[in-house]
């Protein structure tokens, strides 16, 4: 039933986004909706490998999940599968996704002092300025920027280099979710995540990455986790959504007020720091909403978007995902992440990269699927269709 409620959801929101791009252009911002982009059906070089590597999955990954080496195979793989979907559009298109006048790197070279930076960065975030930030570095807490500004001053800076940490951050994901949930029998899916289409390469596929690790660092080593979720607030104000997953990360291991403690102690350091900086994240969001309804933000429809923004969601996780829904903990915490999410309002499209971080949790019931191929299969099917179908954005 899931299943089918699912497919019934992606195909009206891809129905309604066909009318409603065709009688109110311009409306949606987004021609291949419910996903930002294009329909554009389309092979590229990427092609072969992302099937080979999609079928050798399917063939021998419930096998190797139980490998002594499980882990770095997974990680191994689900890099070599996300750069072969990004290879589909082309390397060009892949170099040139974090370029764009609205991009991180548009502005990178601009930043010569990174004090007075972060001492003036609220001002510049609404829009309308002469030194306005561009749209993604303005609607990003500093922290994203700088950690490509890093790239650039260890000699790592361009296109090309921050689209590759991209995929190998957000590949991340893959162990750093397998190890907390504490079961492999979830790699496969997690490689063959259909999300995987916008990690390569967006920042917000960093992003899940990086808050992936900060989850599972927090059921080890609490002070360290904290930390990592703390700079994951500065990465992007969304994220101050991982609580629910933050809290059950804290909570099955015993011990609870103390580790909650260290957990806090350990992001409210990056908070400080910050503070300290010169930049106060409250007062970051509060502009960023400001920022937000002078945008593409106040013409997107809520009434489409607070729905289709689910549609979008199904085809992140895919079919397995769907199916191995259940009442597990990691799953009602990501479900109450994105459900305050898509209520805010400020989540009107594009939530297919924005959810990552959230969305990738949501496949923790996979592990308790039977016919594990014939459900890789669906996840390889859905992920090649979406690359193959629809220009994305990223």
């Amino acid at each position: 039933m899931r299943l089918v409620i699912a497919s019934t959801v992606v195909a009206a929101a891809i129905i309604v986004g066909l009318i409603v791009n065709a009688n109110a252009p311009g409306v949606l911002f987004a021609s291949a909706a419910p996903f930002f982009g294009e329909w554009h059906p389309h092979i590229g070089p990427g092609t072969p490998a992302a099937i080979l590597i999609a079928f050798l999955v399917i063939a021998k990954g419930p096998e190797l999940a139980q490998h002594r080496f499980a882990l770095p195979i997974a990680y191994a793989t689900a890099t070599a599968f996300t750069f072969s979907l990004a290879m589909i559009d082309g390397w060009g298109r892949f170099v040139t996704r974090l370029t764009t006048e609205d991009e991180y790197l548009h502005v990178v070279p601009g930043i010569t002092d990174v004090p007075a930076m972060l001492k003036g960065f609220a001002a510049r975030i609404p829009d309308f300025q002469a030194d306005s930030w561009t749209t993604h570095v303005s609607g990003h807490p500093p922290g994203a920027v700088l950690t490509f500004v890093a790239l650039d001053r260890v000699g790592l800076g361009g296109g090309a280099a921050a689209s590759i940490f991209c995929v190998l951050a957000g590949s991340l994901a893959v162990v750093a979710v397998a190890k907390t949930i504490g079961d492999n029998a979830v790699l496969p899916f997690l490689v063959l995540f259909p999300g995987a289409v916008w990690v390569g390469a967006s920042a917000d596929g960093m992003f899940m990455g990086i808050a992936a690790v900060g989850i599972y660092l927090l059921t080890r080593w609490t002070l360290l986790g904290g930390i990592v979720l703390g700079w994951c607030l500065f990465l992007s104000y969304g994220l101050i959504l991982l609580a629910p997953l933050a809290l059950v990360a804290v909570w099955r291991q015993g011990e609870t007020g103390r580790r909650i403690a260290l957990a806090a102690a350990g992001a409210l350091a990056v908070v400080g720091a910050f503070a300290v900086a010169g930049f106060w994240w409250l007062d970051g969001y509060e502009l960023v909403k400001v920022r937000y309804y002078q945008g593409i933000g106040a013409t997107r429809p809520y009434w489409y978007w607070v729905w289709a923004n689910l549609a979008a969601l199904a085809v992140v996780i895919g079919p397995a995902g769907v199916r191995g829904l259940r009442r597990d903990k990691w799953i009602i915490a990501a479900g109450v992440a994105i459900l305050a999410a898509d209520l805010s309002g400020l989540s009107k499209a594009e939530t297919e990269r924005i959810w990552l971080p959230f969305a990738i949790w949501l496949l923790a019931g996979t592990a308790k699927l039977d016919n594990r191929k014939r459900w890789l299969t669906a996840q390889a099917v859905t992920a090649l269709a979406v690359n193959h179908l629809v220009l994305t954005n990223w």
